[in-house]
């Protein structure tokens, strides 16, 4: 496993931990699913999920760091009342060449910037694993979600197969090519 450090920061007043997701984070990422509005699942899923199917639960918190990553940011941590309230993700393409990426903040911590330090996180990481691009897709309704993908940088242009989406790109500057 590739190792990747837990960080301390401040959002919004409170003390969170952004850290590799493990697989002891199962029921606290069923938890962190239930306490997202519909809305807020469905722009992360585009499907109005209420819970992670048990397959997709495992898949998620059983990640392989060499050519995926899952953070989490975390209140409470190291405590038996520590919560997910963000989780971050990408999975490499088959070409070794990009990464498509999914976030998912907590509704209570929209609009605090815990999604740009999620993602500045998940762009560092690109980076040192020799990505060169990071890539999704987003609801053309989720302005929140565009507006920070504007801001960090990525191209958005429509997706050519589903007008109700937009497809975002980001070169990532400096890209180390790693061994495989």
């Amino acid at each position: 496993m590739v190792y990747v450090p837990t960080k301390a920061l401040r959002v919004a007043g409170k003390w969170l931990a952004i850290r590799p997701i493990r697989k002891d984070d199962a029921q606290r990422l069923q938890a962190f699913m239930a306490r997202l509005s519909p809305e807020s699942r469905y722009y992360r899923f585009l499907d109005a999920l209420r819970e992670l199917p048990e397959q997709m639960l495992r898949c998620f918190v059983d990640v392989d760091f060499r050519h995926d990553m899952a953070i989490v940011a975390v209140t409470d941590y190291g405590t038996p009342q520590e919560a997910i309230v963000g989780v971050g993700r990408y999975f490499g393409d088959d070409d070794r060449q990009g990464c498509e990426f999914a976030l998912a903040v907590a509704d209570a911590w929209h609009h605090r910037g815990l999604g740009q330090c999620l993602m500045d996180s998940l762009i560092e990481s690109c980076a040192s694993h020799g990505y060169r691009e990071m890539h999704g897709e987003v609801l053309a309704e989720n302005s929140g979600m565009l507006h920070l993908m504007t801001r960090l940088g990525f191209r958005i242009t429509p997706a050519p197969d589903d007008l109700s989406l937009r497809h975002v790109v980001l070169a990532i500057p400096g890209a180390l090519r790693q061994a495989s």
